[in-house]
């Protein structure tokens, strides 16, 4: 971890100091430093957009660019990402140099421009192409589970699941923490979203079987270039955190670890 990424993230701590301004999330020797930025900036109709920007910087930071996820209740997913896509393009300019300050400064003064430009294509998409899916590629999703009372049927059920409709994965346990981690069509995600809502996959407290009702999705997203695809589906269970986010920076996920695991925790 290079001394110009610690310094870089002790004077953002001191620019944004405000209450969830700026969280870090995570610094390791190893793995870099993650942290969430919050900032508020004006969209189109100079209306208030809270934009939360997570930077992962990794270890050979500023020499590579740094991840960045973008997240936030006023956008679209669509918009997100275009912001993100912007960011990583004016990343690039600033590559060998600490540049997250020059990013939030550009994206604030920016957003409305780039905002606007993804309205506009995405009118643009759904005329010229409004007999075609806009779901094509490979997607992805990341399920947290609360718990499993029966643990080996609801399993094999997982795994019949995920072999009926050709997807690939991680079914996880770590400690208390259950993910499931699902790459393959969005229309067979869907599909299976509907199988663990709607069958009777656990048992309660009394023993009777039941519903699941304490799923979450964590997050949502096509998978990109940078992401390693799956070939298998697989169970696996984790002693350490630390095996747990290997797992992830492996497939090439450790902005989605850092973004939704550790929350987990407490």
């Amino acid at each position: 971890m290079s001394e110009l990424a610690l310094e870089e993230l002790s004077a953002l701590a001191a620019i944004y100091c405000e209450p969830d301004a700026c969280e870090v999330l995570a610094v390791s020797e190893t793995h870099g430093i993650t942290f969430r930025i919050q900032i508020s900036v004006k969209g189109l109709l100079d209306t208030d957009v809270l934009l939360k920007l997570l930077f992962h910087l990794p270890v050979n930071y500023p020499s590579v660019l740094p991840d960045i996820s973008v997240n936030s209740d006023q956008l679209t997913r669509a918009q997100c990402v275009d912001v993100k896509d912007k960011l990583l393009e004016q990343a690039k300019k600033h590559l060998s140099n600490p540049m997250v300050h020059d990013l939030i400064l550009w994206i604030q003064q920016h957003l409305k421009y780039v905002i606007k430009q993804s309205a506009t294509v995405c009118s643009e998409k759904t005329t010229l192409s409004s007999g075609t899916s806009t779901e094509d590629g490979i997607w992805m999703i990341l399920l947290h589970l609360d718990h499993m009372r029966a643990k080996a049927k609801y399993v094999k059920t997982v795994e019949k699941w995920a072999s009926d409709l050709r997807l690939t994965g991680r079914l996880m346990f770590m400690g208390k923490i259950i993910l499931i981690l699902l790459q393959g069509d969005r229309s067979n995600i869907k599909e299976y979203l509907i199988l663990q809502k709607t069958s009777k996959v656990d048992v309660d407290s009394s023993g009777k079987k039941c519903k699941e009702k304490m799923m979450s999705v964590l997050c949502e997203t096509q998978v990109q270039s940078r992401h390693k695809r799956f070939q298998t589906f697989e169970v696996k269970e984790y002693s350490t955190l630390d095996e747990l986010q290997k797992e992830f920076e492996t497939a090439g996920l450790t902005t989605l670890f850092s973004e939704f695991v550790p929350p987990l925790l407490k």
